[in-house]
């Protein structure tokens, strides 16, 4: 029998091309004739627009053509963009129009776009646009957003609350009435963009002798993009193929369907030639969806044990001016703050505030290092104010494994209760702590204050939803050379999912990995699809994988026990060859079987027997898959100039079964990187009047690779009954808790100057002045 790929740690298949410069990014296609794009965006952050001049850009050298709203077809002139997540009857949220129509909402809204011979001379002509702004008062706090007198964020509302959103079960008021203690806190968290390295990107070009539509996009949801477009074309989804070829990272801003998507795809049409945009950084910064703050006030109520009797609080958050995403975070951040413990009573609500800033869309994680950074938080200080191991506290608090499944009576954003089928909450912090040497923790903090130094140890458990549907499909199709092609819906953003599901079909069809050819990311390969978002693409594409695998493994074994007129008991299949178990061991190699699958001209098939060995399977979840894990951070703080450096990263992970531990641990490591910058660096500012102030890494930090250390991560799989793979997500969970952990260290690690901390990011402005506040530079030396 062949090796068994699923669990092995192989290479991902992927990395050859891209560590050798052959990865194929939009930026890298080049088509004759091709024109190239740039748009004209708002200056300022709330305008009506009085009138726009491109006669001038017009004229200049090598323009092709200047558009504005008016200047688009059919829909595209007044239609908002359609958006794939419904909104709630009375939510105040919107998508924006292709181009500007009359008002702008924040800076950097695309007004108009030129096409011109080159991206240089398209730059230059835009600057010639003359745009007539009558500027209107601006909002960027979401607190003063919600002001009875705050200026409308768009001129046709009365106000900014955009949607008032309740979640709760059980007597709270007992609870808090009842408790040996009650403690609360206020935390504002910030978390910024995903800031991919491939910023996004569209080429779209129309076949002129097919008619066929093609726009390649830096995506993670082409199957999506091209039923926007098609709905904005007023054209046949089978007129157009998106593809997504390779992505330089999503992490969330990559999914929704952006103005430029619609624009580029148009822009092409009107011309009759190729059109390519490519978005530099300071667009990035000014345009592409981000996660903007939010503002918590929460209560917990304990009994003298530290056990957790009830939670409640409120947030406000800022969704910016529009919502591509539909309205999911409020959901999101309120069934997910009670996390891993036992919480018999519980209200949250959320109060979504519009600001004149970019559109807030889920970044990785998608709201939940907030709301796991408010209830770790809030753990610590209980643990602080009754003199209980902080450990200790969470492990009172834990559900049990034995509670499994555990039902929780709140909704998710997929209308199914929460319940959480597997995981052993305890035994992922039992492994986290054993790892980072926890019980020996105190003695290496008292060595260290001896000599001077400032360290500290932070923990933080999370849950996290993953493996949302509703599907996704993959087809799988043994070749006439042998070769086993498969192409799903399922995107690939960088997190390995074509050796992924190629690892499934390779046991479940019966193959050598490397005979398998994965297409991602193409509506021409797939008719259906979704695309890569909260942590999916094992659980549904890898579920719809092995279950076109086993199909076409049971064709295999029926056509070679036709051909060597044997039981199908008999047959067994193993690197591509399928080989009768009896007699003199007749066999046939797959390219054979394939060749016999076609059938000869004129002759029958046997009964039952249908053409080719392919299939085509969907998998749809019935409700969300939950993975766990605790994090464990050991920092070290420079007092005096705030500086941290993460000593010591350990990670107790239980995503279910884990298909390719390597690509699981990639996924981990990368999420602790993410949730460094959340903790310590990335703050997108605004002033008062919404003009940004980081538009560039020069000021908008992130981790470089000496400031992210190499995680030792333990794996827990506890299986996943919801699908046959037995998986659960593991692309977020990396970034979920690790703000929390490194807030929670850097607070211990000052511990002596009873400095605390309710806020991501922690930069070392704020902890040298906490440490200023506190009095701490007159005593500082020695601690």
């Amino acid at each position: 029998m062949g090796t068994r790929q699923f669990g092995a740690r192989v290479r991902r298949s992927e990395d050859a091309d891209l560590l050798r410069g052959r990865g194929r990014y939009v930026d890298d296609i080049h088509l004759p004739s091709m024109l190239h794009a740039y748009f004209v965006r708002s200056p300022h952050a709330h305008a009506l627009m009085k009138g726009v001049d491109m006669a001038a850009a017009r004229a200049a050298q090598g323009v092709a053509a200047v558009l504005a709203i008016e200047d688009l077809p059919g829909a595209m002139r007044s239609a908002r963009i359609p958006t794939v997540i419904a909104l709630d009857d009375g939510v105040a949220l919107r998508t924006q129009h292709c181009l500007a129509r009359g008002e702008v909402n924040h800076v950097g809204q695309p007004v108009a776009v030129v096409i011109a011979r080159t991206a240089a001379l398209a730059e230059d002509a835009a600057a010639h646009v003359a745009v007539d702004y009558d500027v209107l008062a601006a909002v960027s706090d979401a607190r003063a957003a919600l002001a009875h007198d705050a200026p409308p964020v768009h001129c046709d509302l009365s106000g900014n609350l955009a949607a008032l959103v309740a979640n709760g079960y059980g007597d709270v008021e007992a609870a808090f009435a009842g408790a040996a203690h009650v403690f609360s806190d206020a935390f504002w968290m910030h978390r910024g963009g995903g800031m991919a390295m491939e910023t996004r990107a569209v080429v779209a070009h129309e076949d002129g002798a097919s008619g066929m539509l093609t726009v390649w996009s830096s995506t993670q949801t082409p199957h999506l993009g091209q039923r926007i477009l098609a709905e904005l074309l007023a054209r046949g989804s089978d007129t157009i193929r998106a593809i997504a070829p390779h992505v330089g990272g999503g992490f969330g801003p990559k999914a929704p369907f952006y103005p430029e998507e619609a624009v580029i795809p148009a822009a092409a049409l009107l011309l009759g030639q190729p059109v390519k945009w490519t978005e530099d950084r300071h667009e990035h910064f000014l345009s592409a969806a981000q996660e903007h703050d939010q503002y918590w006030t929460l209560a917990i109520a304990v009994d003298q044990s530290g056990r957790i009797l009830g939670l409640r609080g409120e947030m406000i958050l800022d969704a910016g001016a529009f919502a591509p995403w539909g309205n999911v975070m409020p959901n999101i951040a309120a069934v997910t703050l009670p996390g891993p413990y036992v919480v018999p009573a519980y209200g949250f609500a959320v109060k979504v505030a519009l600001t004149n800033k970019v559109a807030t869309v889920p970044v990785r994680g998608a709201g939940r290092p907030q709301a796991v950074f408010a209830m770790e938080r809030m753990l610590d200080r209980v643990a602080r104010e009754l003199s209980i191991d902080r450990a200790e506290v969470r492990r009172r608090n834990l559900i049990a494994a034995e509670a499994m499944p555990y039902t929780r009576p709140l909704v998710f954003r997929d209308a199914k209760p929460i319940t959480y089928q597997s995981g052993d909450f305890p035994r992922a912090m039992h492994m986290a702590l054993a790892s980072a040497r926890y019980d020996g923790f105190k003695d290496r903090q008292a060595r260290a204050r001896a000599g001077g130094r400032h360290i500290g140890i932070g923990i933080a458990n999370y849950v996290e939803a993953t493996g949302l549907g509703p599907f996704e499909g993959v087809s799988v199709r043994v070749l006439n050379t042998g070769k086993v092609a498969v192409a799903t819906g399922a995107a690939d953003q960088g997190q390995g999912v074509r050796t992924t599901l190629a690892q499934v079909i390779a046991d479940a069809i019966g193959c050598r990995i490397e005979d398998i050819e994965v297409r991602v990311g193409d509506t021409g390969a797939i008719a259906q699809g979704v695309g890569a978002f909260a942590s999916r693409q094992a659980i549904i594409a890898g579920s719809a994988a092995l279950m076109a695998g086993e199909a076409v493994r049971r064709q295999i074994v029926a056509l070679a026990a036709r051909a060597f007129a044997v039981e199908e008991a008999e047959i067994e299949v193993a690197d591509g060859v399928a080989s009768a178990r009896g007699g003199n061991r007749p066999a046939l190699s797959f390219a054979a079987l394939a060749r016999l699958a076609q059938g000869e001209p004129g002759a029958a098939f046997a009964a039952g027997q249908m053409p080719g060995l392919e299939h085509v399977a969907y998998f749809a979840p019935a409700q969300a898959s939950f993975c766990n894990g605790t994090h464990v951070a050991e920092v070290e703080v420079d007092a005096l100039t705030g500086a941290v450096r993460v000593l010591d990263y350990c990670v107790g992970h239980d995503s279910g079964r884990v298909i390719n531990p390597m690509i699981v641990e990639g996924q981990v490591q990368g999420g602790v990187a993410h949730g460094i910058g959340n903790a310590l660096l990335e703050w997108m500012r605004y002033d008062e009047t919404g003009q940004p102030l980081t538009t560039t890494f020069a000021d908008y930090l992130l981790p470089t690779a000496t400031d992210v250390p190499t995680c030792r991560i333990a794996h827990i799989e506890t299986p996943n009954p919801l699908n046959p793979l037995g998986v659960t997500g593991a692309g977020e969970g990396g970034a979920i808790p690790a703000p929390a952990a490194i807030v929670a260290a850097i607070e211990d690690a000052l511990s002596p100057y009873g400095v605390r901390f309710c806020e991501m990011p922690l930069t070392p402005e704020r902890i040298v002045a906490a440490l200023r506040e506190a009095g701490a530079y007159a005593r500082l030396a020695p601690i």
